[in-house]
C-alpha cells in the first residue's frame, strides 16, 4: 500500500507552433573533415550516411544552403547528436554539422571563448556565464535552448528483489548515509510485499562533476528539503558512499557490488539489465523511469528565464500521475543575437530540425524523452528569432 501526499499543483509552459516547412533538395558540396566525434555511423567524421537512411524520415527539414556549425558539449546528448546530424546532413549534404561530446562544462567554456556555434550543457547558463557571453555575442547574450530530456533512473542490485519502490525522502537519506540496511523500516513501509534482506546498503555517486549529479542532487533538495540540506553542484555532496568516473563507472559499480544502489540515465541500465526503482511521488501509483514519464515530468515544468532565455524550471515535488521527477534536460547554448554570419543560416535549420515533431520523435528509440510539443513549439519560436 502506497501512502500518497497531499496534491500539488504544477505548471505547464504553453505555446506551440506547428512544424517545420517542406524540405527543399540541394546540390552536394564537398566536405571537409574536422576530426570531431558524432558524425555518421562510426562517429568517424566520415561515410555517407544517405545510404542508411529512409528519405521519409528527413522530409521536414528546411535546409540551408551550406556552411560548417561546430558544437562541443554534454556527452548526455551525444547519441541524440549522431542520430540528429546523419538525419540532418542526408538532407541537407551543403552543411558540415560537428559535435563533440567532451561534456557540459568544457563544451560551455568552449562556447564562451567563441570557438564554436553553440555548447551543450545538462544545467542552464548561470548569471556571471551570461554577463561573460555579452563579448561573443556581439550586442546580445548567450541562452539555453531545451532540446532532449530523459530520466535519471536509480538502479540497484538487491537479490530477491525484482521491484522496489522509494520515496524522494527515503533516497535522500540512503545516499546521505542516514539509512545503511536495505531492511530499514522506512524501505519496508514503502514495500509490503518485498522480501528485503538484512544487507548493508551500498550507495554509489559520481566521481567526477556532472550535470546528472547536479540534477539528481536538485531533484533530492527539492522533493526532500528537510532530508537534502546540501548545496546544489555538479560535485557530489552527500556523505560517504562509493565513487565512481562517468556513468558507466556508476553502472559498474552497481552490477558489481551486491546490496549497491546508483544514478545514471536510462540507457546504461537498459544496455546492462539493470534493475531500476519506481518512484512514489504521492501520485496514485507509482512512476518507472521512461522516456514517455520523463517526457510527462519535463512537461511538468515551466520556463524560467528571461527574453528568449528558455531555462527551465521543475516542480520536483510534484505529484503529477504518470510523471517521472528525476529528469534532465540538455540545453544547446546559443546566443540570441551576435551570431557569425557564416554558421547561423545552418544553425538555424540544425536547430529548427532538432527541435521539430521529425526530429523529436524518434528518441525515444534512443532511450530520451522528446520534448513535449508545449516546449519544443516555443524552442522552434525562439530559433527563428536567432541573428
Amino acid at each position: 500500500m502506497q501512502h500518497p501526499r497531499p496534491g500539488r499543483t504544477h505548471h505547464q509552459s504553453g505555446g506551440a507552433r506547428g512544424a517545420v516547412v517542406s524540405f527543399t533538395a540541394l546540390l552536394s558540396l564537398a566536405l571537409t573533415g574536422c576530426g570531431v566525434a558524432g558524425i555518421g555511423d562510426d562517429g568517424d567524421g566520415g561515410g555517407d550516411a544517405r545510404s542508411s537512411v529512409d528519405a521519409a524520415s528527413v522530409a521536414g527539414i528546411d535546409c540551408a544552403d551550406a556552411g560548417k556549425v561546430q558544437g562541443t558539449g554534454s556527452s548526455a546528448q551525444q547519441n541524440a547528436m549522431q542520430y540528429w546530424i546523419k538525419h540532418y546532413q542526408s538532407a541537407c549534404p551543403g552543411v558540415r554539422i560537428a559535435y563533440n561530446p567532451i561534456g557540459s562544462g568544457a563544451g560551455g567554456a568552449q562556447f564562451l571563448r567563441g570557438a564554436t556555434a553553440f555548447g551543450g550543457s545538462d544545467s542552464a547558463l548561470k548569471p556571471d556565464e551570461v554577463e561573460r557571453s555579452k563579448a561573443v555575442c556581439r550586442g546580445g547574450r548567450a541562452i539555453d535552448l531545451p532540446m532532449v530530456g530523459g530520466p535519471i533512473a536509480i538502479g540497484y542490485d538487491v537479490p530477491g528483489v525484482e521491484d522496489l519502490t522509494l520515496d524522494a525522502e527515503t533516497l535522500a537519506k540512503i545516499f546521505d548515509r542516514k539509512i545503511t540496511d536495505w531492511d530499514d523500516p522506512e524501505i519496508r513501509r514503502l514495500n509490503p510485499g518485498a522480501d528485503l534482506p538484512s544487507m548493508p546498503v551500498r550507495p554509489v555517486h559520481r566521481s567526477d562533476d556532472s550535470g546528472t549529479t547536479q540534477n539528481f542532487q536538485a531533484y533530492l533538495a527539492g522533493a526532500a528539503p528537510e532530508v537534502w540540506t546540501h548545496p546544489l553542484a555538479k560535485a557530489w555532496q552527500g556523505t560517504g558512499g562509493a565513487s565512481a568516473s562517468g556513468s558507466s563507472g556508476v553502472a559498474s559499480e552497481v552490477t558489481s557490488g551486491v546490496g549497491a544502489i546508483g544514478y545514471f540515465e536510462l540507457s546504461f541500465a537498459r544496455a546492462r539489465q539493470i534493475k531500476t526503482v519506481t518512484i512514489d511521488t504521492g501520485a496514485p501509483a507509482p512512476v518507472a523511469p521512461t522516456p514517455a514519464t520523463a517526457s510527462a515530468g519535463i512537461a511538468a515544468a515551466r520556463v524560467a528565464g528571461t527574453g528568449s532565455d528558455m531555462k527551465l524550471k521543475f516542480r520536483y515535488d510534484a505529484s503529477t500521475p504518470g510523471a517521472y521527477p528525476i529528469v534532465q534536460v540538455t540545453y544547446e547554448i546559443v546566443c540570441d543575437r551576435g551570431n557569425q554570419k557564416a554558421t547561423l543560416p545552418g544553425l538555424k535549420s540544425f536547430l529548427t530540425y532538432t527541435a521539430s515533431k521529425v526530429g523529436q520523435k524518434d528518441l525515444s528509440r534512443l532511450n530520451y524523452a522528446p520534448l513535449p510539443e508545449s516546449v519544443a513549439g516555443q524552442v522552434r519560436d525562439v530559433v527563428g528569432t536567432l541573428s
